[in-house]
C-alpha cells in the first residue's frame, strides 16, 4: 500500500473554489480544545464545531460533527448512527491515514482526504440549524467558515453523503 501525503489547506481551498463554494478562513494560534477556541467566537460568527473520530467493533469509522458545547453519549450514540456496537475513539494512526489530520485537529473537512470512503460523516441536527458552520481546514491553526448547505455539497463532492441526525443530548 502506498501512503499518499495528506492534502493541504491550499488544495482544500482550491477544491471549494472549484465547487463555487464561498468560504472564509481566519488564522489563529493552534487550538486543541473547545475551551481554547472559545476566545475566537467574537471574531468568527456561526456554528462552531466539535468533531469526534470514533469507531465500532467492526472498524467502521465515523466523524460526529456537533456544536462545540454539545454533549454526545458515547454509550448510546451507536444506535443513532448505525454502528454495530458501542463506539470508542479511533486511533491517531487511522485519523492520519483516513483524514490526514492529527489529534486536536479532527474536522469535518477531513473528508477531503478520505478518498477511500472509510469514514461516515454525521452532522448533528442542532448544528445544522446554523446558517454558517465553522471547522478547521485540516489543521488547528485556522478556522474556515462555510454555509450549511455548502458543507453538505462539499461532503457529497468528496463522495460522502452525510447523515444528518440528532446525536447530542
Amino acid at each position: 500500500m502506498t501512503e499518499t501525503a495528506p492534502k493541504t489547506a491550499a488544495e482544500f481551498f482550491r477544491f471549494l473554489d472549484s465547487l463555487d463554494i464561498s468560504h472564509s478562513t481566519k488564522t489563529h494560534p493552534p487550538v486543541f480544545t473547545v475551551a481554547e477556541s472559545e476566545s475566537l467566537r467574537d471574531a468568527i460568527p456561526g456554528g462552531h464545531t466539535k468533531n469526534l473520530f470514533v469507531k465500532d467493533k467492526k472498524d467502521q469509522y465515523f466523524v460526529l460533527t456537533v456544536e462545540e458545547r454539545a454533549t454526545v453519549d458515547l454509550k448510546t450514540v451507536h444506535k443513532v448512527i448505525g454502528a454495530t456496537s458501542r463506539v470508542s475513539f479511533g486511533r491517531p494512526e487511522k485519523l492520519m491515514e483516513y483524514l490526514g489530520v492529527v489529534p486536536g485537529a479532527v474536522t469535518v473537512f477531513g473528508a477531503f482526504n478520505d478518498a477511500g470512503g472509510n469514514v461516515t460523516f454525521v452532522l448533528d441536527e442542532e448544528l445544522m440549524k446554523h446558517d454558517v458552520i465553522n471547522g478547521h481546514p485540516l489543521s488547528n491553526d485556522a478556522t474556515t467558515s462555510i454555509g450549511r448547505d455548502d458543507l453538505v455539497r462539499f461532503l457529497e463532492a468528496t463522495g460522502h453523503t452525510p447523515l444528518v441526525l440528532k446525536v447530542t443530548d
